[in-house]
């Protein structure tokens, strides 16, 4: 069985970052995924999809994503219910993230005050929000252009 879910939208608002009573951080957000197709009416329709991050990613999800960010969601899809004040049940469909890719800086014009750093562009299970900026002194790059022509012969190429 697989339950696994793609999607690239545009946040419809700042996402909420609440905390359970044992201190496990969860963000909540919706974003606006537009349909592949246009209504009669010639207009451009999307779907809006709740989103849940859990512990450290939605801690980085709520420190940097703003309403209207582009966003990568990967993830599962979730249906759970319960009963409301009028005793009615309520079915919740949400995409459970593992994984959030931030698809735009936020360089276009900083909406707002100040988070702690202007981009971050990925947000990923256990090492979201690191980096390891060891490389600037020790530029190690094979394929680095150093001028020279790179020879390499037919048996070398995959096709």
């Amino acid at each position: 069985m697989l339950n696994r879910v793609i999607l690239i939208g545009r946040l419809t608002r700042d996402p909420e970052l609440r905390y359970t009573p044992s201190g496990v951080a969860v963000t909540q957000f919706t974003i606006a995924v537009d349909r592949p197709f246009t209504s009669q009416g010639g207009e451009r329709e999307a779907d809006f999809i709740p989103v849940v991050t859990w512990r450290q990613l939605a801690e980085t999800c709520a420190n940097y994503l703003r309403k209207g960010r582009l966003t990568a969601v990967e993830g599962r899809i979730q249906v759970r219910n319960y009963e409301n004040n009028e005793g009615k049940r309520v079915y919740v469909t949400e995409v459970i993230a593992d994984n959030v890719r931030f698809l735009e800086s936020n360089r276009e014009g900083a909406s707002g005050g100040g988070g702690p750093r202007e981009e971050a562009p990925f947000a990923g299970g256990g090492n979201a929000g690191r980096s390891n900026n060891n490389n600037s002194s020790r530029n190690n790059d094979p394929f680095s252009d150093d001028g020279k022509p790179i020879d390499i012969s037919d048996d070398d190429l995959p096709f």
